[in-house]
């Protein structure tokens, strides 16, 4: 009998993550779980029942700002074999970063934190630990003498220099620092740097056992929360399309070292310098 397999997707009640759960039930087997998370128990619960697929798939609460709420729901499973943590605030065009500043970071980077580091430890041997961030998360969208700020430095140093630009953002000594008005960016950069780090940790037993940690970009995609801050989407992907290179990512028999650890866009390595060349994966 084949082993049941546990994939967990937050910020799953719509668009991104919850094509991805589609995608995934389409093909897993019937034995394994999906897991659908939300912040929302109605929206969770909706979501979940129109999923249809090979895969079990069942909703669970989770606000992953929540950090104890995190951790318990690792505790409880005790195992996992996929996690995508997919889960963004609100970010509004026009509305001063201060007055968004914190919720948008509490979920993009906080829950991100929360879930390496809740999961990382309990993820099985071939397992995969996905971030889904942005081709923006590179340090070329920063002043250079920011880049040591994220470059070759431990999760815990990600977290402390979060919160101190956090913290310039509210008393309005960002910029004078060098810091992007747009909050999107350092928020982006921090998400593949805290991935980077967690990897730069585990890499060589990961590797071993044929197991992933690494960050995607699904490119442009048509959803609510892009519409806002782009005006031209014939270029843009469906959510459902833009799974499909995750989700061939995360099923894949064999994890690519070339890609452990990196920013990964359409099967391809994102550049973190940009003295980096972009490989083609395989």
């Amino acid at each position: 009998m084949t082993e049941q397999r546990i994939a967990l997707v937050t910020g799953a009640n719509q668009g991104i993550g919850y094509a991805l759960v589609e995608e995934l039930a389409q093909r897993m087997n019937p034995e394994d779980l999906v897991l659908l998370t939300g912040r929302n128990p109605e929206r969770v619960a909706a979501a979940a029942a129109r999923v249809e697929g090979r895969a079990r798939v069942e909703g669970r609460v989770l606000d992953v700002t929540d950090g104890e709420a995190v951790r318990r729901l690792a505790a409880e499973l005790g195992a996992v074999d996929i996690v995508v943590s997919n889960a963004v605030g609100p970010l509004e065009p026009g509305v001063a970063p201060v007055e968004q500043v914190d919720e948008f970071v509490d979920v993009a980077n906080l829950g991100a934190q929360h879930m390496l580091r809740a999961f990382g430890p309990i993820l099985r041997p071939g397992g995969r630990l996905i971030v889904v961030a942005s081709s923006l998360g590179t340090l070329e969208q920063l002043p250079k003498d920011l880049w040591g700020r994220f470059d070759e430095v431990s999760l815990e140093d990600v977290e402390k220099v979060v919160e101190e630009w956090r913290t310039a953002v509210h008393d309005g000594t960002a910029q004078a620092q060098g810091w992007p008005e747009w909050i999107n960016l350092p928020s982006k950069v921090a998400q593949v740097a805290a991935v980077r780090a967690v990897a730069a940790e585990r890499r060589d037993r990961d590797l071993a056992e044929n197991t992933l940690v690494a960050s995607v970009c699904p490119g442009l995609v048509d959803t609510r929360a892009s519409r806002p801050w782009f005006e031209d989407f014939s270029q843009a992907k469906s959510p459902a399309d833009a799974v499909v290179p995750i989700a061939d990512l995360v099923l894949a028999d064999a994890v690519d070292p070339g890609v452990y650890g990196e920013l990964i866009r359409d099967g391809r390595v994102v550049a973190w310098k940009p003295r980096q060349t972009p490989r083609q994966l395989g």
